[in-house]
């Protein structure tokens, strides 16, 4: 017996079509993996294996005395901010010192040279604008009804209006609280 709901189609044109980056970004990582892996091998061939060693030991340490100023650092601003009453001040780096730390902390040449990239703080300052023009720009192109227009709805400073009826139930006062039956009454 059927319910009277379309059967999906096996055909490219009833499937949603999939985002660039989903299909892009696994073959990008595998990519960057094997880059990884082999300047890995070409560094050790050329000096010694424990040159490479100290090198990816070297960048677990600095990542993470990285991302420890960058919490301190957000933190500290955070708590200053809440003592004069006002909201958090942007920049300082803060957000693109934590990314910078993490790829430090990833074994591999290329991932370092990003993340000491990051941590420039010239660069730093051109992601973010880059970044916040791109998130700006997808927001602007929301459609209504969609994930990304609950995410604009919450982004905004004043409510939408919408109202949800409902009914606030209280207990009589004059009842029992040990009385079996802690449900509302179903009429009035």
């Amino acid at each position: 017996m059927t319910t009277g709901a379309p059967i999906p189609s096996s055909s490219s044109s009833g499937r949603p079509r999939r985002s660039r980056l989903r299909t892009v970004l696994p073959a990008a990582v595998v990519a960057w993996l094997v880059l990884e892996i082999w300047l890995l091998t070409v560094g050790a061939g050329a000096s010694s294996g424990l040159v490479v060693l100290l090198l990816i030991v070297a960048g677990v340490v600095l990542g993470s005395v990285v991302i420890k100023r960058a919490g301190r650092r957000a933190f500290q601003n955070l708590n200053e901010a809440l003592n004069r009453g006002t909201a958090p001040s942007r920049g300082g780096g803060n957000g693109w010192m934590m990314p910078g730390g993490l790829l430090l902390m990833l074994p591999g040449l290329v991932s370092d040279v990003l993340a000491l990239l990051l941590l420039l703080p010239p660069v730093q300052k051109a992601v973010g604008r880059y970044a916040e023009r791109t998130v700006d720009r997808k927001l602007r192109a929301v459609v209504p009804g969609s994930r990304g227009d609950a995410f604009q709805q919450a982004r905004m400073h004043h409510p939408d209006g919408k109202v949800v009826p409902g009914e606030v139930v209280r207990p009589d006062p004059g009842r029992d609280p040990s009385a079996q039956d802690r449900r509302p009454p179903l009429t009035r």
